[in-house]
This record gives structure tokens, C-alpha cells and sequence, in this order.
């Protein structure tokens, strides 16, 4: 087994949008998909299964395992399909990182998909207190069109690692238009983004017309910030000297 597509269900589908959030630097891709596949009752049609995800199992709130899987949400909002890519993993590897971007953008050329939004955070060195996003993409004029991002992104970020960079070059070759949102956070492992992913948030909000209820998110950053604020900063080393110094992890 290298990807199982387990399909639960085949709606009609038509030029649909695909949006992609999985766990990365801050986590902020995947606080903000499931937010956004929460508030909209998007609906699993998909279940990936494979043997290169990690050689692990999860315990649930039913205190049994969950096997490593990934899936595809689908919503229609006034009209327009969208397509959800959540989960909490990535393949382990590079190779299998390829296989797998490869088989996702294989499945979205077969159900006429016409653009892809890839989400991520770069890692910072102290928590922002607005978190700025950047668009980069294969597309000039579809990146310009997230009002709200940056799009001067070169010599700002390296290299977009992981399923959310992979997947724009998987879509590249298949003519896919594809923009990456990458939004400033802190590069420290205990640390949720969840104020820079209500930032890319915003910006899809603007895009696609979501209808999105922001002031519930807004409501939690008050008090999760401040948490985490007070834990991270009870873990930073003795002299440490934060700095503006960024770069992109995943």
C-alpha cells in the first residue's frame, strides 16, 4: 500500500477550489482548516490511508486508536465547490512527500479542479504581534489576487518544505493555478498560531466569500495568546536574545 483513497461518497463536482491545511511551523495551516471545515459543515468524502505516514496511532476521546489518516472535505458555499485537505500528519519522508502531493493533485486534475490554496507559517523568533502574510504561487496574477498578502516574498523565506510547498510544484506541472499563504508566527514547538491563522483566515474570507463567523476565533485568541504566551516564554533559555530572523519550516 503506498495512498488508499477510501471514498465515502462522490458528489458532482464542478471547478472546484482546494484549500489545503495541515500541521506545520505554529500549526497555523491546520488551526485554520479545521476552523474552517468546522463553521461551514464541510463534510469528509475522502479518507487517504497510507503505510508512509507516521508509524504511529492516536487516542481518541474514546480513549481507542485512531490509525494516521488524511481527508478531503467538501462544501458547496452560494455555488461554488470547495474542497478541504485536513489532517493531522504528513508523509515522513521526502520521497513519499512527492508520491503523495503527486496522487492529491492526480486526484483534483480527475474532478476539474481549477485552483489550489496551500497554508502555512514562517517561523519567527518572537511572537508577532500582527502576523503578516506573504502569497507566493505558479500563478502571478492569481497570487496578487489574495487582498491582504504580500506577494514581495523573495529573499523574505526560504524554501516552502513539506506537502505545502510540494503540492504547488505537483500542481505546476499539471497547469494547476496554485498560491501558497504563508503567515508569520513563533518558531517554537509548544506554540498554536492561532492568531496568524485568523490572518490567512481574513484572506480567504476576502477571496472566496465564506461567510466566515471570525469574531468566535477572536473571542479564543484572547485567552489561548495569553497562555501560551505566559508557557513559552517560561521555556525560552536564560540570555536568549529574540531576533527578526525568519524562515519556513512547513
Amino acid at each position: 500500500m503506498q495512498f488508499t483513497f477510501e471514498y465515502h461518497g462522490k458528489p458532482k463536482l464542478h471547478n472546484p477550489v482546494f484549500i489545503e491545511g495541515l500541521p506545520g511551523i505554529g500549526n497555523v495551516g491546520k488551526i485554520a482548516i479545521d476552523f474552517l471545515v468546522e463553521s461551514i459543515g464541510a463534510k469528509k468524502i475522502v479518507n487517504i490511508h497510507s503505510n508512509y505516514f507516521p508509524h504511529s496511532v492516536f487516542i481518541n476521546e474514546k480513549n481507542l486508536i485512531d490509525v494516521p489518516v488524511l481527508s478531503i472535505c467538501h462544501k458547496q458555499i452560494k455555488k461554488q465547490d470547495f474542497l478541504f485537505l485536513v489532517g493531522d500528519v504528513q508523509p515522513i519522508d521526502e520521497p513519499s512527500c512527492y508520491e503523495f502531493c503527486g496522487a492529491v493533485v492526480e486526484y483534483l486534475h480527475k474532478v476539474g479542479c481549477k485552483e489550489m490554496v496551500t497554508l502555512g507559517g514562517i517561523g519567527l523568533q518572537r511572537i508577532p504581534k500582527k502576523p503578516k502574510v506573504y502569497a507566493t504561487g505558479t500563478d502571478k496574477k492569481f497570487v496578487k489576487s489574495f487582498k491582504g498578502a504580500d506577494s514581495n516574498i523573495y529573499g523574505v523565506v526560504g524554501p516552502i518544505i513539506g506537502v505545502t510547498g510540494v503540492l504547488l510544484g505537483s500542481a505546476q506541472q499539471k497547469n494547476l493555478p496554485s498560491a501558497a499563504l504563508l503567515v508569520q508566527t513563533f518558531a517554537h514547538p509548544a506554540y498554536m498560531g492561532i492568531k496568524g491563522a485568523k490572518q490567512l483566515l481574513h484572506i480567504l474570507n476576502e477571496k472566496y466569500s465564506l461567510s466566515l463567523n471570525l469574531r468566535k476565533l477572536s473571542e479564543e485568541i484572547d485567552e489561548i495568546e495569553k497562555e501560551i504566551a505566559t508557557r513559552t516564554k517560561a521555556t525560552e533559555l536564560p540570555g536568549e536574545r529574540p531576533t527578526e530572523d525568519q524562515s519556513y519550516f512547513g
